[in-house]
């Protein structure tokens, strides 16, 4: 049986990654440190729902080397995913330090290890916000990501960079997947959904940030999970060459996106819709650390992963809205 690592698994995207392992029958060792940056009770019972056989949990950070090194040297780990990181674009500017620790020491223990134990491959969560200030309408792997607008932006470049030093030092194959915006049942209390619907059903106002003018490539966490899975099969190779979209060595990036980038003002009325709510609206202006347009171009996710996006806006948020209540009636 193949012995999978999952850091992060009590996270939004881990937590679904780690179910979906399970029904494919792998062997997953999970681990989060189950931090309060938002409610650890959400965590809680994610994890509840994760009480497989094939499942073992330990509550720890990856920050912690000896403690890691255990989890390898223990479990014989075959494949790694790493989703454990100090998540949150806006909480980087006020924290720096936490980003350095968790996502940069952090992801250097997972390099060191997975080096070390002959990992066959290393996935990890890289971000949509590597992207920063670029100004393509569109943004593809063969963009710059040189201009990050927040500490979290530079963590999750540093660590694409980071595994193509080990990619090529070490023939350490390793993918990174540019998330953008994933949402869905279960999702993180601190993004736009959760709060904008919690708000909706308690009449309170939401708060546009930039006056409601933003748009982005909201991804449908099913889809996130598949091409997640997709990605941890197809194994980078070696190459001939450098290209525009990869490397010489066995490392790849991919944007995983629905490359259906909606208006906020539009996620709002379709929020409206299924809450059966007018929403009170609170306009404010833009935010330090955040940029007016995320869009991705995932040709080359859908040529190498095989698979296209299929959860559209709508089906997405009446999927959501209906987890939220029913999450809620039974606190």
């Amino acid at each position: 049986m193949k012995n999978v690592l999952v850091t992060g698994c009590a996270g939004f995207i881990g937590f679904h990654v780690v179910k979906r392992l399970l029904k494919l029958k792998y062997k997953v060792v999970g681990v989060d440190n189950m931090n309060n940056y938002y409610d650890v009770g959400i965590k809680k019972s994610r994890l509840k729902i994760l009480h497989d056989r094939n499942f073992i949990f330990h509550k720890m950070t990856i920050v912690n080397k000896k403690k890691l090194e255990s989890i390898f040297n223990n479990y014989k780990i075959t494949y790694v995913i790493n989703l454990a990181a100090q998540a949150g674009v806006r909480y980087s500017i006020e924290n720096p330090y936490n980003y350095i620790d968790n996502n940069i020491v952090g992801f250097l223990n997972i390099l060191e290890l997975s080096k070390k134990y002959k990992v066959k491959h290393l996935v990890y969560a890289s971000s949509s916000s590597v992207y920063g200030l670029n100004k393509q309408k569109s943004f593809s792997i063969k963009d710059s990501a040189s201009h990050p607008v927040a500490i979290y932006g530079v963590t999750k470049r540093a660590n694409e960079l980071m595994a193509h030093t080990y990619s090529h030092l070490y023939n350490l194959p390793t993918s990174g997947l540019r998330y953008f915006t994933v949402y869905g049942p279960w999702g993180r209390p601190d993004m736009a959904l959760f709060k904008f619907v919690k708000n909706a059903i308690a009449n309170k106002a939401i708060e546009l940030f930039n006056n409601g003018n933003h748009i982005r490539d909201f991804t449908y966490i099913d889809d996130v999970v598949e091409l997640t899975v997709r990605a941890l099969k197809k194994i980078p190779k070696k190459n001939s060459k450098i290209s525009e979209d990869s490397s010489n060595s066995p490392w790849k990036i991919y944007n995983i996106c629905g490359s259906r980038p909606v208006h906020l003002k539009k996620f709002v009325q379709l929020i409206a819709k299924e809450t059966k709510k007018k929403i009170l609206i609170k306009n404010l202006n833009m935010q330090k650390g955040d940029v007016k347009t995320t869009n991705g171009n995932n040709k080359i996710t859908i040529r190498d992963l095989r698979y296209k996006p299929k959860i559209t806006i709508e089906i997405g948020i009446k999927r959501f809205v209906k987890w939220y209540l029913d999450y809620n009636d039974k606190k």
